[in-house]
């Protein structure tokens, strides 16, 4: 028969489930403390984040916020593929333009490179999780090349931004070129 090694002493044992009792406790009654009141009224956040969302300061507006002061860009923005895109998506918030109803300060407007950047945010070649329908792609500069123009073109020179194609249009009306998609 062999002999026993087990120990009668298992205080050891007992000292780790009483620590971890009271850790259990001192956590619950730390989240308890520190939970707030509201906290599940509405679901699984803080009730008074709703009252916080809608005491928050308006920073953007719609387009509806932009044109009743800028109406000779409305006809040519609602006219042009860019109809959906916001004005706040180029210029920035409106907050930053008008407070009060009156104006506070003028938005940017992007000349030069920071044109060329700004339309390549969409525009972009390298973005492949847009489809092709939706977003005609540009590959600079092999874009400026195509087109047989100064590799130090930007976007606007040949594109008016609210209404893309429109000069585009009317260049190719004057010089009598007609689109293959016409012609069909």
């Amino acid at each position: 028969m062999q002999p026993s090694y087990r120990s009668k002493y298992n205080t050891h044992v007992i000292r780790i489930i009483v620590i971890l009792v009271v850790l259990a406790i001192a956590g619950i009654g730390v989240r308890a403390m520190m939970i707030p009141e509201s906290f599940g009224r509405y679901g699984h956040y803080r009730g008074e984040a709703v009252v916080d969302e809608m005491n928050r300061e308006i920073r953007n507006g719609t387009n509806a916020s932009c044109l009743p002061c800028h109406p000779y860009i409305k006809e040519m923005h609602f006219s042009g593929i860019h109809k959906t895109v916001s004005c706040e998506f180029c210029h920035g918030p409106v907050a930053a333009h008008i407070q009060d109803g009156k104006v506070i300060d003028k938005l940017p407007k992007k000349q030069g490179e920071a044109i060329k950047t700004l339309c390549l945010r969409c525009h972009n070649q390298i973005i492949r999780a847009r489809p092709r329908e939706s977003i005609k792609m540009v590959e600079m500069p092999k874009h400026l090349e195509d087109k047989k123009v100064g590799i130090d073109h930007t976007c606007d020179q040949c594109h008016n931004v609210h209404a893309p194609l429109m000069w585009v249009k009317q260049a190719k009306a004057m010089m009598g070129v007609v689109e293959e998609e016409a012609k069909q």
